[in-house]
């Protein structure tokens, strides 16, 4: 039976999963540049970020789950969830740096450049090439894409939901197991509706951006934009 106090806690938990992710860039931030730079569909980026989203919150509640069974202290969860979040912003940080520098030797050596054409009649004109256009590459361009969706997804299965096992799930604990899985699934469905609200909004306004002769450096910056996401979860706590 469901009492005013766990639906108090389910109302704290739809707080604390919206504030949670809002304030955390690591959540949507990655989804929106890759989703730019990859040239993926909204779609393609929607159900990618659901399933990482899902990955993210499920790693969460079955470790709290877990702890509740075991009758495991709160302290010792949440040094594990500690863990797993530095683990997840370095992987980020990892993933964003590797990105970027890949992205910008991409980006050099595909640096346009004239070629003089002189025909039978004499005329001579210029044009612009590029030796590692979109068009030349598509096979790789899609085999290296690839990866990306389960590079995030992995870090997203280590990151933490940080305020869902003390704040949340333990509280809810102490009433009954329906409560417990009330607040969890309340927490975990705001927070991947957020992630996708945001992600589709933000996704629809940047393929509007055009970037011009800085279009080539579009992987580069989008990994520069996952690198400092990740270094500030990990160093500003976000």
């Amino acid at each position: 039976m469901i009492n005013s106090q766990i639906l108090v806690i389910a109302g704290t938990a739809a707080i604390l999963g919206l504030v949670h992710t809002v304030l955390g860039p690591d959540h949507y931030l990655p989804f929106i540049v890759m989703s730019r730079a990859r040239k993926w569909s909204l779609r393609k980026t929607l159900f990618i970020s659901f399933l990482c989203g899902l990955g993210h919150v499920l790693s969460s509640v079955i470790l709290g789950l877990a702890g509740i069974a075991l009758g495991l202290a709160v302290l010792r969860l949440e040094s594990i969830e500690s863990f797993r979040g530095g683990a997840a912003a370095w992987l980020l940080i990892g993933f964003g740096f590797a990105y970027f520098i890949w992205g910008l030797h991409r980006a050099i050596k595909n640096k346009p450049h004239k070629h003089l054409h002189i025909h039978a009649d004499g005329e001579k004109h210029e044009h612009l090439h590029a030796h590692e256009g979109e068009h030349s590459h598509l096979h790789d361009q899609k085999k290296k894409a690839s990866l990306t969706p389960w590079i995030l997804f992995t870090i997203f299965v280590f990151g933490p939901c940080e305020p869902l096992i003390p704040l949340v799930m333990y509280p809810a604990a102490k009433h009954n197991v329906g409560g417990v899985i009330l607040v969890a699934s309340v927490f975990g469905l705001t927070t991947i509706v957020t992630m996708l609200t945001i992600i589709a909004i933000s996704s629809w306004g940047v393929s509007f951006v055009r970037l011009g002769s800085l279009e080539r450096y579009v992987h580069a910056l989008a990994g520069a934009m996952i690198f400092i996401s990740g270094l500030s979860v990990q160093f500003l706590g976000l």
